[in-house]
């Protein structure tokens, strides 16, 4: 596959990008470094972890995903250079307070995550480097609709931007980008790297599936017109668009899958009633028209102009190879129309 630009940036990345946040809760250290390998063997230059993960998010596992990337980098000589590294600073604490105290999100904890992020995966500077979620009140993780009585904003994007500023200044970051925002945020980091000389957002990270297809209320535009670069999180839905949830939650494979396996991830927006009603839905038609359900919902990512690279998370060999495999499975105009007919009716209920 031929890699995409992110952005205004000078990186260049595979269209699937390998996400880990289950490594080192569903993921042990071996099997991720196995699935990693596999990964870079079959072409994949690019992979995004975060400082909180693993997920779901506990103190035990706090940077435990990127220590298991630092670690695997150091066993294999010279393959940190061939590939683009992406990680994530979290956003306000949101029940995290070993993440950081407080409700904000400094300038200072901007670059005290960086450093911690850069000694964890072993390597002296990040490729791509993310605000995982908007330090402001937005409508993100299942909140329909802002609400400004709930500001409580204390940090500046103006001040972010130059923390930013300072870690690509000091060669600990190559470029920059966002996650979980809204058209408004994309613009504003825009308007204001621009105005003031700091980076440029090179991309957002925001879900985009089939049964959350949010994305393209607004922001697809936006992020068209600014070329910013689309990496869409969560194509098969928490693993409901795989079929495995029409069932017994467990996959073929004999993995349990995580909606499954943690009771907390059922409150989540993945874990309403109406996402799963939906799922069966897509994946009963993927049947009708002979593909499984995974490789539809991933087709729906892969061939469509708004995405420029589909992060793909997997707990088994198995399940990334499926993946992979569903590259270039083609989606007829009919199908298109049949699941937009759906979407029509049933709307983003995991949004």
């Amino acid at each position: 596959m031929n890699t995409v630009r992110l952005g205004h940036s000078d990186l260049h990345v595979t269209p699937i990008c390998l996400g880990t946040m289950t490594f080192g809760e569903q993921v042990a250290e071996a099997d991720a470094h196995a699935i990693l390998d596999r990964a870079v063997e079959r072409g994949i230059n690019f992979i995004d972890t975060a400082e909180m993960y693993a997920v779901p998010a506990r103190a035990e596992t706090y940077g435990a995903t990127e220590s298991i990337i630092g670690r695997w980098f150091q066993r294999r000589p010279g393959l940190r250079q061939r590939l683009v590294l992406a990680t994530k600073v979290a956003g306000p604490s949101r029940g995290m307070p070993w993440i950081r105290e407080g409700a904000g999100m400094t300038g200072a904890d901007i670059i005290a995550s960086c450093e911690a992020s850069l000694r964890r995966l072993q390597t002296e500077v990040i490729d791509l480097y993310q605000i995982h979620w908007p330090e402001r009140h937005v409508p993100a993780f299942g909140i329909l609709a802002y609400d400004p009585g709930k500001e409580k904003s204390v940090t500046p994007i103006r001040e972010q931007l130059e923390a930013l500023a300072r870690l690509v200044k000091d060669g600990k970051v190559r470029a920059v980008g966002l996650s979980n925002e809204t058209p408004y945020g994309v613009h504003e980091f825009v308007r204001l790297a621009e105005e003031h000389g700091l980076p440029r957002v090179a991309t957002v990270q925001n879900p985009y599936c089939l049964i959350n297809r949010t994305y393209e209320n607004g922001l697809d535009e936006t992020c068209h017109r600014l070329g910013v670069s689309l990496l869409a999180y969560s194509p098969l839905g928490f693993g409901l668009l795989t079929g495995k949830y029409d069932a017994s939650g467990i996959d073929t494979d004999g993995t349990v899958g995580r909606m499954a396996r943690f009771e907390s991830m059922k409150k989540q927006r993945w874990g309403r009633a109406d996402a799963l009603t939906a799922a069966r839905r897509y994946n009963a038609l993927a049947c009708e028209h002979g593909l499984t359900p995974t490789q539809m919902a991933l087709a729906f990512c892969y061939d469509n102009w708004r995405v420029a690279s589909t992060i793909i998370g997997v707990t088994t060999l198995a399940q990334l190879d499926e993946d992979l495999d569903a590259w270039g499975t083609p989606l007829s105009p009919e199908l298109r129309e049949r699941i937009d007919r759906i979407r029509w009716e049933l709307r983003d209920p995991a949004q």
